[in-house]
Order: structure tokens, then sequence, then C-alpha cells
């Protein structure tokens, strides 16, 4: 088995037993800002994942860590599936698990995520007009932008929407014409 296929037998039972809970308390939306905060405490601490994610951490200062960051600003119910996380030695799991819960939130509420990759900081009407055009293409509800930049774009923008690609940017016309050139050569 690949760590991929370990990874995603974990991660989505896991994933999708927190979303039958947050469903069974009407707290889906709840728990995936409780969700969405504990990914951002992730991303931006490898102190915070490299404890986490440690073996040889014991489970009862990883509880400690997670009760002082996170028991008063989540639901009692994503505290205790942390948790049992914790407890079932699965909390190297955790930020997939995330993922893959706010993937199954994005679904139930007809939501899409489109990852925009630019060579600068849009602007809010750049990103209004690219979350209209998404709508408008993926017959969404709403749209979840993620941006990023790129400044070897040159210009442009690149959109992925789940498998689709909108190459947008001036790197990628560049490199379709290079293409059509060599073709014709």
């Amino acid at each position: 088995m690949t760590q991929s296929t370990v990874s995603s037998t974990i991660v989505e039972p896991y994933a999708e037993a927190l979303m039958s809970v947050a469903q069974s308390n009407n707290l889906t939306n709840q728990i995936g800002e409780d969700v969405s905060f504990v990914l951002s405490l992730l991303q931006t601490s490898d102190d915070l994942k490299d404890f986490l994610v440690n073996p040889l951490t014991p489970a009862d200062a990883q509880k400690a860590v997670l009760r002082q960051l996170a028991e008063s600003r989540v639901q009692k119910q994503f505290f205790n599936f942390l948790l049992l996380l914790i407890d079932r030695r699965r909390i190297i799991f955790l930020e997939g698990i995330c993922k893959y819960y706010q993937a199954l939130l994005r679904k139930l509420n007809n939501t899409v995520l489109a990852e925009v990759t630019s060579t600068v900081e849009l602007t809010d009407e750049q990103r209004h007009a690219i979350t209209d055009k998404v709508k408008h293409m993926s017959q969404a509800a709403q749209v979840d932008l993620e941006t990023s930049i790129d400044p070897d774009l040159i210009g442009g923008v690149i959109i992925k929407i789940g498998s689709q690609v909108l190459d947008a940017s001036i790197r990628g016309q560049l490199r379709r014409m290079n293409s059509s050139i060599t073709s014709l050569s």
C-alpha cells in the first residue's frame, strides 16, 4: 500500500465521522470554522505541527497544548474529536482530515474551491470578477478562493477548479505559442 492510500484510508473515515457529528448537532459550518482555525495554526507554526506529529511526544503533552490553543475557541465536539485523534495516535493525520472535512463541507454547501495563482495580490474587484466567472463555469452556489502569488507567471492568472485548469497567464500563452511554432517546424 502506498503512503497516499494509507493516508486516505485513515483521513477520509475520520473526516466523514467528524462531518456526521457536525451534522447531527447542526454545527457543520461552525466546525468548518474550527477546522479552518486549526489549519491556520498548523500552517503558521511548523513547531506546533512537528510537536503534534512527533510519535515521541507524550499524549498528555499534546492534549495540554491543544487545551491551551483551542479548547476555548472551538466547538466542544471538535475539541473532543482532537483528543480522540491523540488517543488513537491519528493526530499525525490532522491536517489531511481537516482538508478533507473542508472538501465535504464545500460539497454539502454546493461550494467549489478555486485555487488562483497570480503575479501580484488580487484586488477586491479582481477577486469578485474571478468568483463570478467560477460560479458561472461551475454552476456552484458559492466559491472559496485560495490565492497564491507566483511572479514567474509574468502576468495574468491561473485558476484551478478541481481537475480543471484555466491558464490565462502570460507564461502559459508564451508556452502555447512556443508549442505551436515548434509544431510548425
